[in-house]
């Protein structure tokens, strides 16, 4: 007993003498009368007694509570006479040294300490109250009694027993009054490791964790938090092996999902990250670095890229959510980096999560009711979709998954929530992610004989909720495969790659994430190791750096100016989808919505706070390629009769009228899409004249900022082209109106 009390004045001192009498007195308004205490301030005012405090815990807090009654007994009176004791008590928060694991580093050398896990919640069970202490009336003596329940879980002392009293010691009967008697909130979590800490090839470990009085419904399935508690074994649940389950009896809870988007950055690392922002190549460069060891596939980078960016998320007044989130879809032959760049996602990503379309089922990327073994309670059960939210979900194999499991990820893919309504339990959960799926065509290789959408295979309703979706084909042309070849090759080649040096700095620039040294913006990859940056790529860890400061810091507004355009490049897209067979995705109202994602992910690289013009054109110049892709061209031209060459290259090669073969025009290569673009333009300038003719020189200004831009010899080739169809009159530099 004396040790307790002393116990309690060295707590009383500590209160006093660091400060924490204003916070005392701040927890009596509160509904959670719980004071929490840092470890440093402990740590400072006594290291010894810290020390003794996190090794057995049992024995220092109930005096720490007594002594925070006590204090709060002395400022009101009144307060302990109408709150339950059991509200008032210590939470646990600052550095814990080696005490700070994970679910999976929870070892025995830890029992009966106090610890601070972290992970992410995947299961919640219902909140049930439990008896603190029960009040019974004799009505033969005409008194009362009350009697106190602890259990394996309490830290005031050995646990009692769980029967209430029916006769008083007299033998007089006893009758319980309900209402007079205390009760506690209780809540069980499951918290798993998180899933990108996991070593590899092995399955996430969990522990069960109890929460009660004013820590339960704190969190739900999906939150990451960092939880300190007691590390304790609950001799209860013995087996016959001798083995006891374990559970965390929760002491504080902390959310520290935003603490890791918002990161830290060291002052130099923000002046690289805004000196390359001011770049026009920046997007570019950072494209080029992403996945550096596969070869080509510029757009599909590049789009990759703005996914991690993202758009802007939007609430509206009225509820409505609109999504920020960029969905993209990868089709195409095996064997064409389709998993690869998903990889490298994962990768590069401050939060994402991978599973496989044979390897899930639609509750499993949702979310899932589960019932307990031991207390027979429904509990929810958090898929992939939902512990990704504000990350990134990444699905291979998308397009062996059942019908049945992907109309459940509908809602996710749009609403970006998960509605559950089944076992009596009616929850909806968040799952604010983005999908970066991977899938093969329906005959296992793309045929470019049939249109797309038989290759795809997919329905109009799933496809319109992927913002992109990429046909990425294996070419057989002689200089493609040479170069891809020698893009290989100088891969495992000696003094190709990455040499070690810039190689060991780029993963310890990645593993500072407290900001202490500056991140190198660059990786040589010669093999004398030049310090020509131009020659360079961007190292992993600054664009993950890039991407956080990016997607946390910049939150662009939409111009008139882009909203206009916009407005005018979508009516466009609409019209050009009406006269073209070879579209791969649907283009609806959530094209517009699309258009405007992209250009804010455009916007956010270029780390400007307007989206303009520029970034419209550039999202559309994406956008054009994933529906109007050039592999695409085959099934239009084969349309209008005029395949060439059996549908290799998907261009023709036209002479201009009045010309001899041989003459400059000869041999120039038009694409349908090229096309589509000077017959926008011209409709444009026509609505917009009140002239029946518009000069040719007035035309080329309008298509200054296509990407490639026209040279003067396609734009010839192409009205010449327009002529023949009768859909233009070209003479003498103007072109009249049909």
């Amino acid at each position: 007993m004396g040790e307790i009390n002393q116990h309690k004045r060295v707590f009383l001192d500590f209160i006093d003498q660091q400060g924490y009498m204003d916070e005392v007195h701040s927890i009596i308004g509160k509904h959670d009368k719980r004071l929490v205490m840092d470890l440093n301030h402990l740590r400072t005012f006594d290291p010894e007694l810290t020390s003794s405090f996190m090794r057995r815990p049992d024995e220092y807090l109930p005096p720490f509570e007594d002594a925070l009654r006590e204090v709060l007994s002395q400022h009101n009176p009144t307060l302990m006479k109408t709150q339950p004791a059991h509200r008032f008590r210590i939470g646990v928060e600052g550095n814990f040294g080696s005490h700070h694991v994970s679910p999976r580093e929870l070892g025995a050398h830890l029992l009966n300490a106090l610890v601070c896990v972290e992970g992410i919640v995947t299961k919640c069970s219902q909140v049930r109250p439990k008896v603190v202490k029960s009040e019974h009336y004799c009505p033969a003596t005409n008194r009362f009694a009350s009697r106190e329940y602890r259990d394996n879980t309490n830290v005031n002392g050995p646990a009692t027993g769980a029967t209430f009293p029916t006769k008083d010691p007299d033998g007089n009967p006893l009758q319980i009054e309900f209402g007079m008697s205390e009760y506690m909130d209780h809540q069980m979590l499951s918290l798993q490791e998180m899933p990108e800490r996991a070593p590899p090839g092995q399955l996430p470990r969990s522990i069960e964790v109890l929460l009660e009085g004013g820590l339960v419904d704190q969190c739900k399935p999906g939150d990451r938090v960092a939880l300190s508690g007691i590390h304790r074994a609950l001799p209860g649940k013995a087996s016959a092996s001798g083995m006891f389950m374990t559970v965390v009896l929760g002491n504080h809870l902390r959310h520290f999902s935003k603490e890791l988007q918002q990161g830290s950055f060291h002052e130099q690392d923000i002046a690289n990250i805004k000196r390359l922002g001011k770049r026009l190549d920046c997007i570019q460069l950072m494209s080029r670095s992403l996945a550096p060891s596969i070869f080509g596939h510029e757009f599909e980078k590049t789009a990759l890229l703005l996914m991690l960016l993202g758009g802007c998320e939007r609430n509206l007044a009225n509820g409505t959510h609109l999504r920020g989130d960029i969905n993209i879809l990868l089709l195409g032959d095996p064997s064409t980096a389709k998993s690869q760049l998903l990889r490298f996602v994962l990768r590069i990503a401050p939060l994402a999560l991978s599973t496989t379309g044979r390897g899930s089922s639609g509750v499993g990327l949702t979310a899932a009711v589960t019932t307990d073994e031991e207390t027979g309670d429904r509990r929810l059960e958090a898929g992939a979709m939902v512990l990704a939210d504000r990350g990134v979900c990444c699905i291979d194999e998308f397009d062996k998954m059942t019908d049945a499991d992907r109309v459940a990820i509908h809602e996710v893919m749009e609403q970006q929530t998960v509605t559950i309504s089944k076992a009596g339990i009616h929850a909806s959960l968040n799952a604010r992610c983005a999908v970066a799926a991977a899938a093969n065509p329906v005959y296992g290789q793309y045929d470019p004989s049939r249109p797309p959408m038989h290759n795809i295979g997919l329905p109009d309703s799933l496809l319109s909720r992927f913002d992109l979706l990429f046909v990425v084909l294996d070419k057989k042309e002689p200089e493609s495969d040479r170069r891809i070849s020698k893009h290989v090759l100088r891969q495992h080649s000696a003094g190709g790659g990455v040499n070690s040096v810039a190689g060991a700095i780029d993963e310890l620039g990645a593993s500072d994430s407290a900001g202490r040294l500056p991140t190198p913006v660059f990786v040589e990859t010669d093999n004398e190791g030049a310090a020509n940056a131009e020659g360079s790529r961007l190292s992993t860890a600054f664009i993950k750096k890039y991407i956080r400061f990016a997607k946390v810091r910049i939150n662009p507004k939409l111009t008139a100016e882009a909203a206009n355009r916009i407005t005018t490049l979508y009516a466009d897209l609409r019209a050009k989808v009406d006269s073209s067979h070879g579209r791969t995705l649907p283009v609806t109202a959530r094209t517009l919505e699309t258009i405007i994602r992209l250009s804010s992910a455009h916007a956010k690289a270029h780390l400007r706070n307007l989206v303009t013009e520029e970034d419209a054109e550039a999202a559309m110049q994406i956008l054009n390629f994933a529906i109007f892709s050039d592999n695409m061209m085959a099934v239009d031209l084969k349309h209008d009769g005029r395949e060439d060459d059996g549908g290799k290259r998907h261009r023709e090669n036209y002479t201009a009228p009045g010309r001899q073969e041989g003459e400059s025009l000869a041999g120039v290569l038009v694409v349908q899409e090229r096309k589509a673009l000077v017959m926008s333009a011209l409709d444009r300038l026509f609505v917009n004249s009140l002239d029946e003719e518009v000069p040719r020189s007035t035309l080329q200004h309008q298509l200054n900022g296509t990407l490639p831009p026209f040279t003067e010899l396609e734009l010839e080739t192409v009205l010449h082209r327009l002529e023949e169809d009768n859909v233009i009159m070209y003479r003498d530099g103007a072109i009249h109106r049909i």
